[in-house]
């Protein structure tokens, strides 16, 4: 379980192919957190995923990504050099920020707009229906990790405000239109829908009979 409130970033040392995925090597930077304080098997949200830790180097930390983490998120378009989100899994004692986030990535979205005002970024995301009939205006979203609100949704888009602290913190500062994103909708969102259409299917069922 994770906040949404990023830790900091990291970048993609190296990536080797599995016979089922893919071994991705990760480098914090030193204002986000050491791999010193890192254990082998703990959980870390790199853009929103939750994985597992599986080797910790002196400054870098190892990950494996399985074939559905590959089809779900875009650790696949991944490229050393690139720039990833950093959380550690939330302490049962701490302080939640955010909002609950689970690092199970429910799709990707695709940077449709950036609007600029000052220092603050209007940014628009094109999103599958599937995960867009999850999320409405106040309500909460992760997108690449980072908690969210979502400020207004039409037919087929969501949109976000950013502030200049999450643009210097995270990848958002340096996105552009056409970047695909992680997107996980909040979790009672989706047992809320889930429920409701196990009920209007039962309750259809029975009109039928």
């Amino acid at each position: 379980m994770f906040t949404g409130l990023v830790e900091g970033q990291g970048t993609v040392r190296q990536i080797a192919s599995l016979p089922v995925g893919l071994r991705l090597s990760i480098a914090p930077d030193a204002r986000c957190f050491s791999p010193s304080e890192i254990r082998l098997g703990d959980s870390i949200s790199i853009c929103g995923c939750c994985l597992t830790v599986v080797a910790v180097g002196t400054d870098s930390l190892d990950f494996e990504a399985g074939a559905e983490t590959l089809a779900k998120t875009n650790l696949g378009r991944l490229q050393p050099g690139r720039r990833v989100n950093l959380e550690r899994s939330l302490r049962a004692d701490a302080r939640l920020g955010g909002h609950f986030v689970q690092g199970h990535v429910d799709g990707t979205a695709t940077v449709s707009e950036i609007r600029r005002s000052s220092d603050w970024i209007d940014m628009w995301f094109a999103v599958a229906p599937e995960q867009l009939r999850l999320l409405v205006p106040k309500g909460s979203v992760a997108v690449d990790g980072i908690s969210l609100t979502v400020v207004d949704v039409t037919a087929d888009c969501f949109s976000v405000a950013l502030i200049p602290h999450t643009l210097q913190m995270s990848t958002l500062g340096t996105v552009g239109v056409g970047d695909v994103v992680n997107i996980e909708n909040d979790i009672l969102g989706k047992y809320v829908d889930q429920l409701l259409e196990r009920r209007l299917g039962r309750d259809e069922k029975r009109k039928a009979e």
